[in-house]
């Protein structure tokens, strides 16, 4: 078993990890962690793009309100003032690492401003349709330049190394995180990776629920390692369905962007009868929580196996400049964008709660951080606004960074090496295929789009009997990627759950039949661990 040491361990390579990175590479030694390839997260999935007021008929303001309204009474004021007003930042950072945002000669900014649900105006910076692909491989064409960062690729972390797990320390005041215990797929070794400062970067867990438009990675491996070590977990509950994920039995994942909408795709019924208006004045432009749960209750209500999104009226050449990606995969599909609706359905698709931090990323344990969609920050409140996520990651990575400079330099303690001198290899790998299928399929059942008191203590229920059975697993044989995930989405899906039965009422994303309001005052909701284990 291999020992290593870092200045900074990043567990995740999205855009908050490689941001972060790419600040501390002229002075600190940095590993990132990452399950599969350095390319394979979230963040490389991200079609719309990023939300910033740098046009002359838009502000920061503007850009606040527009979060706030979206976020339904639960966003964090000043943190959403503060994200939109270095989003102007954010954006010039991205262009001087060589990003190539699409153009527009016609408009002052130089750049074609993209609009989508829940924006009053144009403001969003893309790069064709496929902004966090373009994004991320520049971005790791100047990560593999540096020196000072080294990226573990096929390595999953397991847990994080806090007081607790040393002896000499456990049960101290201030509790501390010094790094992390890494399972090495390659060499089915565990690795102690020893950090003066430890970054949660690890994304969402769409993969708790049966359909999702995330990739295979987002298991919410760094919400419930935080929350296993002792972190604070807030708005677990607001579990944002994208609209229009691709309803195709080959389309694995593929969301059709918000901005189809905002270039005028109209939403349908198989008789190409209009809806959206029936549940809102903003029809196909209202927030998102809006306008999955309006399909979802026209699906139900008709018996439909999906709606469709109907974009014919734009011409050919302009779907194909606009929404290359989408064009093209559709038409892999048989299906010609141009002159046939889309076939879509709602799939869960962002986590807007997680580990709680600050400004600055900080969470409440010394030395860890958590930002990007791990994060909750106060920035999404009850649901996100429309491409405030890529934002959101660059934002914090930078406040992070600066953060961490600031901080003084600390001994580390020796940490144990990884104990598995008591465990044996598995002899039934059925029972995580087994319960990884139940897990997700009760989880789209019973806490989806629309749910009540009776769903969640029936999905409480079978989440128990799950733990039980995971743990036994996890004590008694060897760790791999498959039982680290399960375990890590087990956790999200109670944490989901623990929230949802706190809120009695509807606000945002959660929206309950036996508590149909929504209360005057909103309140987040705050999960803080008795028994850490």
């Amino acid at each position: 078993m291999q020992n290593n040491h870092f200045d900074i361990l990043i567990i995740g390579s999205g855009l908050a990890g490689f941001t972060l990175a790419l600040h501390l590479a002229s002075s600190k030694k940095i590993c990132i962690v990452t399950k599969l390839t350095a390319e394979s997260g979230a963040s490389s999935w991200a079609q719309g793009g990023i939300a910033a007021a740098l046009s002359s008929d838009d502000s920061p303001q503007s850009h606040v309100q527009d979060t706030l309204i979206a976020g339904a009474g639960l966003c964090d004021e000043n943190i959403t003032r503060y994200v939109a007003e270095n989003a102007a930042d954010a954006i010039h950072w991205l262009i001087n690492q060589g990003i190539n945002f699409t153009g527009d000669r016609n408009n002052q900014t130089g750049y074609h401003l993209a609009q989508e649900g829940g924006h009053s105006t144009r403001r969003i910076f893309h790069s064709g349709d496929a902004t966090g692909k373009a994004i991320q491989q520049t971005l790791l064409s100047n990560i593999q330049k540096s020196p000072n960062i080294s990226i573990l690729e096929n390595h999953i972390a397991i847990d994080l190394i806090t007081n607790d797990k040393l002896p000499k320390l456990a049960g101290t005041q201030h509790k501390r995180c010094f790094g992390a215990y890494v399972l090495d797929k390659n060499k089915d070794k565990v690795r102690t990776i020893t950090a003066h400062h430890t970054i949660l970067a690890t994304g969402g867990a769409g993969k708790v629920y049966l359909y999702t438009t995330n990739p295979d990675t987002a298991t919410g491996d760094g919400i419930a390692m935080g929350w296993r070590a002792g972190c604070q977990i807030a708005n677990m509950e607001f579990v944002q369905f994208h609209p229009t994920c691709l309803y195709h039995p080959h389309a694995k994942s593929f969301l059709i962007s918000e901005a189809v909408r905002g270039e005028g795709g109209l939403l349908k019924l198989p008789n190409g009868e209009r809806f959206m208006l029936q549940h809102d004045t903003r029809a196909e432009l209202a927030p998102r929580d809006i306008v999955a749960r309006a399909i979802d209750f026209e699906m139900k209500k008709r018996g439909l196996d999906c709606v469709y999104l109907d974009i014919t009226h734009k011409s050919h050449s302009f779907l194909k400049a606009h929404f290359p990606t989408i064009y093209t995969r559709c038409l892999e599909l048989g299906i010609d964008i141009s002159k046939e609706p889309i076939p879509v359905v709602p799939a869960a698709h962002y986590t807007c709660g997680g580990v709680v931090a600050d400004q600055n990323g900080r969470t409440n344990l010394n030395n860890l951080y958590a930002i990007g969609e791990t994060a909750h920050t106060g920035l999404h409140g009850a649901n996100r606004l429309a491409s405030n996520s890529l934002l959101e990651c660059i934002v914090f990575a930078q406040a992070a960074a600066r953060d961490i400079i600031d901080q003084p330099i600390t001994d580390l303690p020796t940490l144990p090496d990884w104990d598995e001198s008591r465990v044996t290899d598995a002899d039934e790998e059925i029972v995580i295929a087994h319960n990884w299928d139940e897990l997700r399929r009760f989880m789209w059942n019973y806490v989806g789009i629309v749910r009540t008191t009776k769903r969640l203590q029936r999905a409480q229920h079978r989440i128990e009997l799950l733990h039980e059975e995971i743990n036994e697993y996890y004590a008694n044989f060897r760790v791999t990627s498959d039982l680290l995930e399960l375990r890590n989405l087990v956790d999200s899906a109670d944490l989901i759950v623990q929230c949802a039965l706190q809120r009695h009422e509807s606000r945002g994303l959660h929206y309950s039949k036996d508590y149909p309001q929504t209360l005057p005052n909103g309140r987040n909701t705050i999960l803080i661990k008795k028994n850490i284990q």
